[in-house]
């Protein structure tokens, strides 16, 4: 695939995965610290390994205009609210979450999947 097509391309789901989707609201006046800090070079490290301990296989952030869409790929058997009640045990997630939530709008003191709100999926090309 051209890179220059990458932009905005997102990876089939797998059969044997789920997929989710979520988005919230950045504050638009630290949109760039938001994009700063979820760089790979500058994310805490135990934020993405934290992630696939919780059972994710895949998280991605992709942003338009002041919004953040976020997809997550798990396995079939995958227990979102299980998983998310131990990411915010990890060693230093809640401190990330706190960190990261002054770019958000009203997340400020929220755990993750307080702040995210799921999307609602109307279309698939695979059940058409």
């Amino acid at each position: 695939m051209d890179t220059n097509l990458k932009q905005g391309y997102v990876e089939p789901a797998r059969p044997s995965t789920k997929r989710y989707c979520q988005y919230l609201k950045l504050n638009p006046n630290t949109l760039a610290q938001y994009k700063y800090w979820h760089g790979s070079e500058h994310i805490w490290k135990e934020i993405p390994e934290g992630i696939r301990r919780a059972g994710i296989l895949n998280m991605e952030i992709y942003i338009i205009e002041e919004k953040a869409f976020m997809i997550v790929e798990t396995p079939l058997d995958f227990d979102w609210d299980a998983a998310f009640g131990r990411l915010a045990t990890f060693e230093r997630q809640a401190e990330w979450e706190d960190f990261v939530g002054q770019f958000q709008e009203g997340s400020s003191g929220k755990r993750s999947e307080e702040k995210w709100q799921l999307a609602e999926r109307v279309f698939s090309i695979h059940e058409s």
